[in-house]
């Protein structure tokens, strides 16, 4: 899992990097604290876009064909369990 911060110039600000977690929650929570970890380097908040291995059904919302299996059946745009929204757009 990667993450990074563009400038409105498009010029990278910061990025970081860290090892999928193998389970929705814990990749929820996940992308949440990369976002926090990149809008403080940023020190803004930004817009959050995802790519993923995969779609996200525009009748449903939801994951599918994804080989990250766990995100299957389930909801990008979810509350991680730290309460943190993963601002996830597809």
């Amino acid at each position: 899992m990667e993450a990074i911060a563009l400038s409105p110039a498009g010029e990278e600000i910061a990025r970081r990097r860290l090892t999928t977690p193998r389970d929705y929650v814990a990749s929820l929570d996940a992308i949440a604290a990369l976002v926090r970890e990149l809008e403080r380097a940023a020190d803004a908040a930004g817009t959050v876009g995802v790519g993923i291995p995969g779609a996200v059904a525009s009748r449903t919302g939801l994951v599918k064909n994804a080989n990250s299996t766990w995100l299957n059946g389930r909801p990008l745009d979810a509350i991680s369990s730290s309460g943190s929204v993963a601002r996830c757009g597809s």
